[in-house]
């Protein structure tokens, strides 16, 4: 047992020690605080396209549970246990026991009761000493050690046993809980000011993406609608003499790479790495192997020709850089005379993917050819119209994409500042604790 004078942030102490009063912490055990439930054998084959939700390891996120993909089941399926007794409401915090996701914690936030699948744990705290969110803020802490708990590796396995008996949690103010829970809510009261406004920047993310997706469609189909009436466009295939031509890539290899050199893409990179457009490259090459390689200019898209799904596949980025870039195999560039975003944006919509659908090829490994891909036609207007359209969905494009000024690097400063806060308010220093945890490791 020890005061909590808080080290770390010393503009915040004042607040901290407000707060606290004077108050000492208790590091206690898991289990001294806290239950915890298994979840019930659901069998695969078994599983349903509707009835009640079952939650399996997948659905965890890490700070969320997920239902967008997630199996159901019929309760008279099962003669031997009852899985009705494996139920999850609003407000319970979940972890995922095995497998890739192990040690993820989900805050499952919904109305409708769902049920654990096996491998997936629920917290059951002592609603007298310990409150259910802080809770939550504070596993979101204790990852890495929840990972090396597991066993780390390709194949971790958390034991509830292990969990309960080693992972030790801070109880403020112990010998009075009316008090230990005041505190406790006021810290989930600030931590959850900032993941409120996290959640509201993603809503507004996601609503902002539908939008860009309606006008992209809606800008590049030129059906007849007040945006792109009267305007003059003629379709033509890609490889139309007349606005480009296809080049296969050459036998680039990420062992190729340089630390400097002369900018390259190689295909992964373009749909894990590169939006609609780059003036820069992640990688380079020596300038030797750039002479024997396929070289794209300024203005040139570069497409993926090969993933391992169809809707990655074709994913196109656009060179805006001033220098030559190599390019590698399983991609090509389009060389042409249209605008480059204006191309690189039409590769985004239906339209396109509906005209690449009939070439794919390959069953794991999905592949289009550069003379099927100069078969899909395009919308040709003005290089007037082109440009209104490109000025549109650009800011479309920086709103949603933009790491820089955009929605994303938005949340991504608040995620951080909920980071450092959470941090500030669950560290409780404790050297017993901390020699604990150590030796457990």
């Amino acid at each position: 047992m020890s005061k909590t004078p808080n080290t770390k942030g010393d503009r915040h102490l004042p607040f901290i020690e407000k707060l606290l009063d004077r108050a000492d912490v208790e590091w206690k055990a898991l289990g001294e605080v806290c239950g915890f439930k298994n979840g019930f054998a659901f069998k695969s084959s078994r599983f349903k396209e509707e009835g009640l939700p079952i939650i399996r390891i997948t659905n965890i996120d890490g700070r969320n549970v997920d239902l967008s993909d997630v199996k159901y089941f019929d309760p008279e399926d099962y003669t031997r246990g009852n899985p009705l007794n494996y139920s999850i409401v609003k407000g319970d915090v979940l972890i995922a026991m095995s497998g890739a996701t192990t040690g993820k914690i989900g805050y499952y936030d919904l109305s409708e009761t769902a049920y654990l699948n096996q491998r997936v744990g629920k917290f059951e705290p002592n609603e007298g000493i310990l409150n259910n969110r802080f809770l939550y803020h504070f596993l979101l802490t204790k990852a890495d050690f929840i990972y090396v708990l597991a066993g780390g590796g390709a194949q971790p396995n958390l034991s509830s046993n292990k969990l309960k008996a080693q992972l030790q949690i801070p109880i403020p103010c112990p010998n009075d809980p009316e008090r230990s829970l005041q505190i406790q809510q006021e810290i989930v009261r600030i931590l959850d000011t900032f993941t409120e406004l996290t959640a509201e920047l993603t809503a507004e993310l996601t609503a902002r993406q539908k939008q860009y997706a309606y006008y992209r469609e809606r800008l590049l189909s030129f059906e007849t609608t007040n945006d792109t009436k009267g305007t003059n466009v003629v379709w033509k295939a890609l490889g139309d003499k007349s606005i480009g031509e296809f080049t296969r890539g050459g036998g680039l290899q990420k062992k190729d790479f340089t630390e400097s050199g002369v900018g390259c893409i190689h295909y992964g990179q373009v749909y894990t790495h590169y939006g609609t457009y780059t003036y820069e490259t992640k990688s380079f090459v020596s300038e030797e192997f750039a002479k024997k390689a396929r070289m794209a200019k300024h203005g040139d898209l570069i497409i993926a020709t090969t993933s391992e799904n169809d809707e990655d596949l074709c994913k196109a980025v656009a060179w805006l850089g001033d220098e030559d870039i190599a390019v590698s195999s399983d991609a090509c560039f389009y060389t042409h005379t249209l605008n480059p975003k204006y191309v690189a944006y039409y590769f985004q919509t239906e339209q396109f993917h509906k005209q690449k659908r009939p070439f794919i090829t390959g069953a794991k490994v999905r592949r289009v050819n550069a003379d099927n891909l100069a078969k899909i036609k395009i919308p040709v207007p003005s290089p007037e119209e082109q440009a209104r359209i490109v000025s549109i969905l650009d800011k479309f494009d920086t709103l949603t994409t933009s790491i820089s000024e955009g929605l994303p690097r938005e949340i991504e400063l608040r995620e951080k500042q909920y980071e450092y806060y959470r941090d500030l308010l669950l560290s409780f220093p404790n050297t017993d604790h901390e020699r604990h945890e150590r030796h457990e490791n």
